[in-house]
């Protein structure tokens, strides 16, 4: 994911073919470790496709992944008491999220690279 991050970078900084190198210096700007490993097999499976089409194309596949899940199967299931079991995980995510509202002090945060 960080060799397609700095690569959408680049890109989005106007450089409209980013190379190794430049890539290199993304990861460098941000003292973030450059894997050439990793990047030489990005730059072999994307050589010869158009970005706007890659992403067309994972948009398609994500569409096609089910966003449901269990919460929706059971309010769904659920008949009458559809709105009394809908409750308790939008009570219970209230006050997960209170909680980490009230941890976070901004130590600890990740950069982007990391």
């Amino acid at each position: 994911m960080k060799v397609i991050a700095a690569f959408l970078l680049a890109k989005l900084g106007g450089n409209e073919s980013p190379t190794k190198d430049d890539l290199k210096n993304v990861f460098e700007s941000v003292g973030a470790e450059f894997d050439e490993a990793k990047t030489d097999l990005f730059f072999s499976l994307v050589k010869d496709h158009d970005l706007a089409e890659m992403i067309a194309a994972g948009r398609e596949k994500m569409a096609a992944l089910s966003s449901g899940g269990p919460a929706v199967a059971m309010v769904a299931g659920a008949g009458g008491n559809a709105p009394s079991a809908a409750a308790e995980p939008v009570a219970e995510s209230k006050k997960v999220e209170e909680e980490k509202e009230e941890s976070d002090d901004g130590e600890g945060m990740m950069s982007l690279f990391d």
